[in-house]
């Protein structure tokens, strides 16, 4: 009797499943972050936190589920690269909308003052990397890229790329990002007096859509848009646009709500005239999909010692007072208010600050002009920032340590380069 042989298992077949199951693990992730989000959120816009109440309900979601996931699991997904690719298009497609054509053109004249404030920006910021290298001690290159503010990603990266300290340049661009992104709305809550307590129902009320205004049409717009705005993004990224997910929609936003201001369009009429608009909820959950990012990051929890940590926050502390020094500077010699010079030079995140000046109507065409030029500067400029922060080194700032340094005896760098958010500003 013959015996039968069994097929040997196919370890591309192998790999196959395993990514798809990680893929549905990271999706259902989201969901849970999402609901647990929006519960946070509704309770902090009821408190009266509406500047930075679902961002930071989808950073505390973020870092709730992210710690119980990694502490459970075997094997634990990575965080979920594409809900910060769909916040970002959600909130730059909002944003387009609501820039005017006459707006954009009158900023023209004030690109020398967006130049100046950039460099003063950037050059601040690699002073401040050059005092960090000695307080940690790190090597000058490692340090400029930790300090200056960036795309996290992008920053690591290149650390990586040239032998660097990779897991500290994330971390301090991390806490930069962070402190930044809870910090900036609670002072433009205090500017403004924006934010007021609601009752539940007036919050849940901006939640639901106002369905008797909704036509058949609104949805053939909407696919169109979303088309639009993946091709863009496709082409974008063929480009090496910087944040992509997020310009590109911007640029799509502006050019959607210029063929509905009465560029006819062949064919389809009712889009050229329509009173079409972007709903709340878009907004709103491109928020939350901003925060779950960096929430997601910090309940990975990379186990870092406190002695690095400690170090890394004065740095951020220092970023976070430039910021202040240059909107002071620009309240100065500009006639922007202080809301708005504090809006164009907050240290990033680029999406946020645009989304605080969107939420509050306030200088959005001026905000969004201030940070998109500068992140086209920071990435034209990355060539001359290695160049200094090797020129520093072969000067004597070089006390740099292996990465294993930061963390603790028994921890692993869990934030490695491939694993940063490639594209928060």
């Amino acid at each position: 009797m013959g015996s039968t042989l069994l097929p040997k298992p196919d370890a591309n077949d192998f790999v196959a499943r395993s990514a798809i199951a990680h893929s549905l693990i990271s999706a259902a992730l989201v969901v849970v972050e999402l609901a647990i989000a929006m519960v946070l959120g509704i309770g902090l816009a009821v408190l009266g936190a509406d500047g930075g109440a679902w961002i930071l309900g989808g950073i505390a979601a973020g870092a709730i589920v992210f710690r119980l996931h990694y502490t459970h699991s075997s094997s634990p997904v990575a965080p979920n690269r594409t809900a910060r690719r769909m916040g970002q298009l959600l909130i730059g497609l909002t944003v387009g909308f609501s820039i005017q054509h006459s707006d954009l053109a009158a900023l023209s004249s004030q690109i020398p003052l967006f130049a100046a404030l950039i460099l003063l920006s950037l050059g601040i910021g690699g002073g401040i990397g050059l005092l960090y290298a000695r307080l940690e001690p790190t090597d000058a290159l490692t340090a400029i890229l930790a300090t200056v503010p960036g795309n996290i990603g992008v920053m690591a990266s290149i650390a990586a790329d040239y032998g660097k300290n990779a897991p500290l340049v994330s971390l301090v661009q991390l806490m930069r990002f962070t402190v930044v992104t809870f910090l900036i709305p609670l002072m433009v809550s205090g500017l403004t007096h924006f934010s007021q307590p609601h009752d539940l129902q007036s919050t849940l009320h901006q939640l639901t859509p106002q369905w008797a205004a909704v036509e058949p049409m609104d949805f053939v717009r909407l696919g169109l848009l979303f088309g639009m705005t993946t091709a863009a993004i496709y082409v974008g990224g063929k480009l090496r646009v910087p944040v992509a997910a997020f310009l590109c929609p911007i640029l799509v936003g502006i050019v959607f709500n210029g063929l509905l201001a009465g560029v006819p369009l062949a064919g389809m009429a009712n889009i050229a005239t329509a009173d079409f608009s972007l709903p709340p909820l878009f907004n709103l959950v491109g928020q939350i999909l901003l925060g779950i990012t960096i929430g997601e990051y910090w309940g990975m929890n990379p186990n870092l010692s406190r002695a690095t940590v400690a170090r890394a926050t004065v740095p951020v502390m220092m970023t976070f007072v430039a910021g202040l020094l240059s909107a002071a500077i620009a309240r100065l010699v500009t006639s922007w208010d202080w809301l708005t010079c504090l809006l164009v030079t907050a240290p990033g995140g680029s999406p946020e600050m645009i989304w605080i000046a969107l939420s509050l109507n306030h200088d959005v065409e001026i905000v969004t002009a201030g940070h998109l030029l500068r992140l086209v500067a920071i990435n034209a400029l990355l060539p001359a920032m290695i160049v200094i922060g090797q020129y520093f080194e072969q000067r004597g700032f070089n006390g740099s340590l292996p990465a294993e340094a930061m963390l603790g005896e028994t921890a692993t760098p869990n934030m490695s380069p491939s694993q940063v958010p490639s594209n928060t500003p």
